[in-house]
């Protein structure tokens, strides 16, 4: 049980950076393997990154590999994604998303994820 809110969405530069924040609230937030996921208008729902309970492991799409980082305090209940070097194409909806699913680090499956927050808007200008 854990509810998440994303902040940190805004409009951008090309080349510009932005830092999204998801605050969890509920106990336990260090059992939670986290992710993102962004949506474009018209487009399907597209994994962005993925991070251990732990923190250790990460996962990213090639798309936003090498420009993103996803990381997590859990001691704050807190995810975040680091974005650099923001291109047009990264303009979307983002949204994190949790799950307690049992044996797994990281995943890129949306219907993995059981909890998922209202998603905030990044949009970059080219």
């Amino acid at each position: 049980q854990v509810q998440l809110v994303e902040s940190g969405g805004g409009l951008v530069q090309a080349g510009g950076s932005l830092r999204l924040s998801c605050a969890a609230s509920g106990r336990a937030f260090n059992r939670y393997v986290m992710g993102w996921f962004r949506q474009a208008p018209g487009k399907e729902r597209e994994f962005v990154a993925s991070i251990s309970r732990s923190g250790a492991s990460t996962d990213y799409a090639d798309a936003v590999k090498g420009r993103v980082t996803i990381s997590r305090d859990n001691a704050k209940n807190t995810g975040y994604l680091q974005m650099n070097s923001l291109k047009f194409e990264d303009t979307a909806v983002y949204y994190c998303a949790a799950t307690s699913t049992s044996g797994i680090l990281t995943s890129r499956a949306g219907a993995v994820y059981d909890y998922w927050g209202q998603g905030t808007q990044v949009t970059v200008s080219s």
